[in-house]
């Protein structure tokens, strides 16, 4: 065989699997358009970039989904970031149960952090490929209504009340919503929320489809320090027992909490991906390969909603 006929043959099956791929992908579109998917962005995920631009790519993924119908919402952390900030200032980051303890400085410097660089960056990441993203706080028009969770935390807030007025406005509006999660009570007091706990409450307010945590591990796994011990499927029941049982702890605590609290509500499934992987919500969505972990609404509760369907 001649290289010509080589490389014209390699070169064929590369356009056939471009190709397969693209159709793959038709029928979640279709199953999808016109569905609220809130995808929360981990500051671990876009601390996490290597030799790609992580904030970029998720921008672009987000785009995409909008453009063929999609209605995503955005809420996203920055951890790493205002943890960064504190120790710069000579201020240690303390953690309980995967919560910060937020005392008035670490508030004014979480806000400082997500209000001042994490949103921006990725409104505008978003709206350079073209879906109009609109930066929105918790605080506006009463979206994150809190009381304080402990007073050992600081001003760290459980949210009571979620107004989705700000965010259908701006999905009616045909834009994408990008969340920081800074909430406040009556009083107006700022507090930190965490934001796994907000987009689950937000995913909720909305009735979406989807929840999916993009974070900087492979998924959920059963044994924390086992990466072999990936859980590739779950039902929220499942997960409460392992939650019950201790066998997850850390940051992952209020993620799977939030997670099965949504389940238990309105949201069809939640995902738990690795933001790290390029493309990785487009992977999810539109292809039959999984990828990370996957928990869905237990059966009785599917076939309840479904109407015994």
């Amino acid at each position: 065989m001649s290289h010509d006929t080589t490389t014209r043959t390699v070169m064929e099956l590369s356009h056939e699997l471009t190709g397969s791929m693209l159709s793959e992908a038709l029928p979640y579109i279709q199953r999808f358009a016109g569905k609220i998917v809130v995808v929360k962005y981990g500051g671990n995920a876009l601390a996490g970039s290597s030799d790609v631009d992580a904030a970029s790519t998720f921008a672009r993924d987000i785009a995409l989904m909008h453009a063929v119908g999609i209605k995503p919402v955005v809420v996203h952390g920055g951890g790493p970031q205002i943890s960064a900030l504190m120790e710069r200032l000579g201020k240690k980051p303390e953690f309980r149960n995967g919560l910060r303890v937020t005392d008035q400085e670490t508030i004014e410097i979480a806000s400082m952090v997500l209000l001042g660089t994490v949103n921006p960056q990725l409104v505008s990441a978003i709206n350079v490929h073209g879906a109009r993203a609109v930066g929105v706080s918790g605080q506006d028009a009463g979206l994150l209504q809190v009381t304080q969770r402990d007073p050992g935390l600081g001003f760290v807030g459980d949210i009571h009340h979620v107004d989705p007025t700000v965010l259908l406005s701006a999905i009616n509006d045909n834009a994408v919503p990008v969340v920081a999660t800074i909430g406040c009570d009556a009083s107006g007091q700022a507090y930190n929320v965490n934001a796994d706990t907000a987009a689950a409450a937000i995913a909720v307010a909305l009735g979406a489809e989807k929840l999916i945590y993009l974070t900087d591990i492979e998924g959920l796994r059963a044994v924390k320090d086992d990466p072999s011990s990936l859980v590739r499927k779950a039902t929220a029941s499942q997960i409460a027992e392992m939650l019950k049982i201790g066998s997850i702890d850390g940051g992952m605590i209020p993620k799977m909490e939030s997670c099965v609290s949504a389940l238990q509500q309105t949201v069809h499934d939640c995902h738990i991906l690795d933001g790290r992987i390029a493309h990785v919500l487009l992977i999810e969505l539109f292809t039959i390969a999984g990828v990370g972990t996957m928990i869905s609404q237990d059966s009785e509760q599917i076939s309840s909603s479904n109407g015994g369907n």
